[in-house]
């Protein structure tokens, strides 16, 4: 804005900002109970795998299982018939694996 009042609009640019590296994120909140959110990013399209295993190493559910495209993505998980206790849960993308702790508190 001018100081005699006149004014002028710049063209709208619009910016998209896709994911450089793979990750996977700390679930939120945690401690949950009984749900929580598991966010990863993916910068390129990827058959991805997300499962969840009890501290036996017992895989408990599949979250994911399937192509995915590049982005941020967030997956719900929902621990109510589970026990309270010390959860990780694991991606597969391509070649990137990562594992995470998590702790379901009833």
């Amino acid at each position: 804005m001018d100081n005699d009042g006149t004014f002028e609009y710049s063209n709208v640019v619009e910016v998209e900002l896709a994911p450089t590296t793979f990750t996977l994120d700390q679930n939120y909140p945690n401690p949950f109970n009984p749900t929580t959110i598991i966010r990863f990013s993916l910068p390129t399209s990827s058959v991805v795998t997300l499962n969840v295993y009890n501290t036996l190493g017992e895989k408990v559910v599949t979250l994911l299982n399937g192509q995915m495209e590049s982005g941020y993505h967030q997956v719900s998980f929902d621990a109510a018939n589970l026990p309270s206790g010390l959860y990780l849960y694991e991606i597969k993308a391509g070649e990137f694996s990562s594992i995470k702790k998590m702790i379901l508190m009833k």
